[in-house]
């Protein structure tokens, strides 16, 4: 179930990313897969990043948008989606911020 407005928010995200798209910008999305514990944001939340540096939305409510707007540049240059895993149980958790004792998937894909 999700939180009330957070399907407005997903289908805005979805529209900044396809005027993006349209204006000629390389686009990824990365989407909150899974959550367990205690994790800033639920299934479903998205993040769009553009190759130029724009962001729109949140998967993390910060504490991790900088690994994951990384990894959306990577995507967009390869092309290769990833399946991001953060947690308590990664090493690098701590590096990230994710210090909230939660563990979340973000799948990062390129768009168009």
């Amino acid at each position: 179930m999700s939180e009330p407005g957070q399907d407005i928010v997903r289908e805005d995200i979805l529209a900044r990313a396809a005027e993006w798209l349209a204006a000629g910008e390389q686009v990824a999305l990365a989407t909150v897969t899974e959550t367990w514990g205690s994790s800033p944001r639920p299934p479903g939340s998205r993040l769009a990043v553009t190759v130029s540096g724009k962001m729109e939305g949140s998967v993390s409510g910060g504490c991790i948008e900088g690994a994951v707007a990384e990894a959306a540049m990577k995507t967009i240059a390869s092309g290769v989606p990833q399946l991001l895993d953060f947690g308590i149980s990664n090493e690098n958790a701590w590096e990230v911020g994710l210090a909230c004792g939660g563990k979340l998937k973000v799948f990062v894909e390129k768009l168009g």
